[in-house]
């Protein structure tokens, strides 16, 4: 095995820093997608508004006072100076993207790649990635403006069909922990290009055109808001899958795709909860009582989705035997990563801080094991260390019987 160097060290040292930017950026541009989702459903209509203004909002924060004024399409005359609202988006794309590429394109044997889905070389992986990014956006945007565009609940079920067949398809392909990503990716995607490839260029349209005198389209204006309104609605889902990967009882299953699916209209009806609060509208609760109803779904799915089923049937025969047996499984196949001193390529501290390389902190895992092994076969990601089914069936038997490793019964 390759040895830990100092480009190694650089390296993930480098992987911690742009993840924070991600992180810090995506923080930046969902919290102006919320705050102007809400400042445009909380603009009122009143008298003495200045020409062409469609409403208005007042606010307070930080002691001050806020009185702001939307106009449908533009005032007679602009400001000398205009704040836009895109860096944020364009900050997010890029961190994320150069995230993608250096976890899971650099590592696709590890992260993307599953033998037992397809057989991939890294290189195919990663252009099979890049392709649905892009084929992705093409499907969706073509969606938009086609008649479908005109009328949102049909467009809406024909966007939600598209991404749930997509992670689907993707699960044909990747492993589950890539298909998930990929999809989280191709949603990033779609938001930051509505922002790059429409909303700020109808934006700069419409400022030139009244600089030049010309009236400016109404359409813009109507289809910035639509391709807006849909990033809000997908902002929780992406975060979701941002950091369900940490949680292999969501990508590791079977019905990961189905989950995502799920987690796509939870996403939805919690912002619509907003939504609607932010329009002075009632209430719409059940909203939250359809949420949870699905949440119940969700975990019904993982659950049959996974090896658990399994599990709780396994047959026990507790004994030393038995937890010798485990011990070597984990020795031979998870010790190389999770010890104290790892023994894989570029590996310098155990994964998550979890060791197993002591009988008394495999005791001590025996969830995690559960989970990451046998429940779901996140671990190894690939299968690099080729644990095999019986293998697997040893840890099984052992987490299922409660039996602690290097105790006698």
């Amino acid at each position: 095995m390759e040895s830990f160097d100092l480009l190694s060290f650089m390296r993930l040292w480098l992987e911690m820093a742009v993840r924070w930017f991600h992180v810090v950026a995506g923080i930046a541009w969902i919290g102006s997608s919320f705050y102007f989702i809400a400042l445009d459903f909380s603009l009122k209509a009143r008298e003495g508004l200045p020409e062409k203004a469609y409403g208005e909002a007042w606010q307070v924060h930080g002691g001050g006072f806020y009185h702001l004024v939307k106009y449908l399409v533009a005032p007679a005359r602009l400001p000398d100076e205009l704040t836009w609202f895109k860096w944020e988006s364009y900050a997010t794309w890029l961190s994320g993207f150069f995230l993608l590429a250096l976890v899971y394109y650099t590592q696709a044997e590890l992260y993307l790649i599953d033998p037992a889905i397809y057989a991939l070389s890294a290189s195919q992986a990663v252009y099979w990635s890049l392709g649905g990014l892009l084929l992705g956006w093409l499907v969706y945007d073509g969606l938009c403006r086609s008649p479908l565009g005109a009328e949102p609940w049909r467009l809406g079920l024909a966007g939600f069909a598209f991404l749930v067949a997509a992670a689907l398809g993707f699960t044909q392909i990747f492993s589950g922990r890539g298909a998930m990503m990929e999809m989280g990716a191709l949603i990033g995607t779609i938001m930051s290009a509505n922002v790059f490839m429409i909303i700020i260029p109808g934006q700069t349209k419409v400022v030139a055109d009244l600089k030049a005198g010309r009236l400016p389209d109404p359409a813009i204006g109507r289809r910035a808001k639509q391709r807006s309104l849909h990033n809000n609605y997908l902002t929780l889902p992406v975060v979701f899958v941002m950091i369900g990967n940490h949680y292999p009882l969501f990508f590791a299953t079977r019905w990961n795709w189905a989950i995502f699916g799920i987690v796509l209209v939870m996403g939805a009806l919690i912002r619509h909860f907003f939504n609607v609060r932010h329009q002075g509208r009632p209430s719409p609760y059940w909203t939250l009582i359809l949420t949870a109803f699905l949440g119940g779904v969700l975990l019904v799915l993982s659950w049959s989705g996974s090896k658990l089923p399994e599990l709780a049937n396994v047959s026990l025969t507790p004994n030393m035997a038995l937890a010798a047996s485990a011990e070597e499984v984990i020795a031979t196949r998870c010790a190389a990563c999770h010890a104290a001193n790892p023994s894989w390529a570029n590996v310098v501290v155990p994964p998550k801080g979890v060791r197993l390389d002591h009988a008394d902190l495999i005791r001590q895992h025996r969830g995690k094991i559960g989970e990451w092994a046998v429940a779901t076969h996140a671990m190894p990601p690939a299968n690099v260390s080729e644990i095999t089914e019986a293998e697997r069936a040893i840890l099984a038997q052992w987490v299922a019987s409660g039996d602690q490793m290097g105790k006698a019964p």
